[in-house]
């Protein structure tokens, strides 16, 4: 896309810079090379092997952290070049958003928070920002990757503006962004694409997973509004079609109807609060990429549903029970003989339990159990 291809509302293809001075490069933009960064990092690769849903010792089929971004990269680049904006910001954002997940999904990252408690906590969104800014070591002059400060500004907003930085400083360190970062302006247009590409992904493909695991069937589907029209449309075809085709069908159809779905909502809100520049979009005090008020039943319907039938099923909670029955003895193993498994003078300015933290966050879920199981 050429520069007066894009949008007056996209985020600049030059970059305001970043925390660390570099020289440009003649054959990237900033943010192909920002995206670059993040595919070539260690905690990147590592998302291959770490549990979306089901622990990734359960089945080759089902997703990983690394398929949930990239598709979530997939969705939030056709969404960035419907409205003209910054493509390869919104890859680079999906790509990174999910770098801080530890093993086991979401009860890893509650057992985590559990160990933490007396000593700041661990949040996801937040230790993706320290593996970016501080874990991962690729260059000589600098810890962490020094990417944009339109990404930077982008992940740590993934969820909105921040109106208490104390969590961020506690966990980062104090101004660890040098003052480069407005905390309390709203995202660009293409963080919040990235952050509702990130829905749309969750809902859909793990509603895939959980018809190919067996969890529910296509008729439990029939009664949610929205989705009902989709499933009867495909359940005709069962006969002559395999389950597995179907399951893929729908998982298009409501894609489809999910984007389709942003595009106009996102079309009525930036037109209702004339939104005619960036400038608008950082001082706007709502959300401008939205479900519409329908759409937004259904994403609450879809994942009660999805927390009754999946999260919740014995199989899984089984799973992740053992997951956070590791990570809490891994912690506990690892505090009383930090040396033994982590390099005791790195990153002194933090407390010896932010940097067991950042060992067990690191870990794959492989990685986790055999660990556990050593010891």
């Amino acid at each position: 896309m050429q520069k007066n291809d894009y949008s007056l509302l996209a985020t600049p293809l030059r970059s305001s810079g970043r925390i660390y001075k570099e020289k440009t490069s003649k054959f990237r933009t900033h943010y192909q090379r920002d995206r670059d960064r993040i595919i070539h990092s260690t905690a990147f690769r590592r998302l291959k092997h770490k549990t979306q849903v089901f622990v990734n010792t359960s089945s080759d089929h089902f997703r990983t952290r690394i398929t949930h971004s990239m598709e979530v990269s997939q969705i939030a680049r056709t969404l960035g070049k419907i409205f003209k904006l910054n493509e390869d910001l919104c890859e680079t954002l999906s790509l990174a958003h999910d770098l801080g997940h530890p093993p086991f999904g979401h009860a890893g990252e509650k057992a985590l928070d559990t160990c933490m408690k007396n000593f700041g906590g661990f949040d996801h969104n937040i230790q993706t920002l320290r593996i970016v800014t501080i874990l991962e070591k690729k260059y000589y002059k600098f810890n962490g990757l020094n990417l944009t400060l339109e990404t930077l500004d982008g992940l740590i907003k993934h969820n909105g503006p921040i109106l208490n930085k104390d969590k961020y400083e506690n966990i980062l360190g104090k101004n660890i962004f040098k003052n480069k970062i407005n905390y309390i302006k709203s995202p660009s247009l293409e963080a919040q694409l990235s952050s509702i590409s990130d829905d749309i992904a969750y809902n859909s493909h793990d509603l895939e997973d959980g018809l190919n695991a067996g969890f529910f069937s296509l008729n439990e589907l029939k009664n949610i509004p929205l989705i009902s029209g989709i499933v009867r449309t495909h359940l005709r075809k069962l006969k002559k079609n395999n389950k597995d085709l179907i399951y893929r069908q729908v998982t298009r159809d409501l894609i489809n109807k999910l984007v389709s779905d942003v595009i106009r909502t996102t079309s009525l809100n930036i037109k209702r609060e004339k939104i005619r520049s960036i400038k608008n979009v950082y001082k706007t005090k709502i959300k401008l990429v939205t479900f519409s008020n329908e759409m937004r039943l259904f994403d609450k319907e879809i994942k009660l549903f999805l927390n009754k039938k999946m999260y919740n099923n014995p199989v899984v909670l089984n799973k992740t029970k053992q997951g956070s029955i590791i990570i809490s003895s891994l912690f506990k193993k690892i505090r009383e003989k930090p040396s033994k498994f982590i390099k005791i003078n790195e990153l002194k300015m933090f407390t010896i339990e932010r940097r067991i933290c950042d060992f067990i966050s690191g870990m794959t879920d492989r990685y986790a159990i055999n660990l556990y199981k050593s010891l």
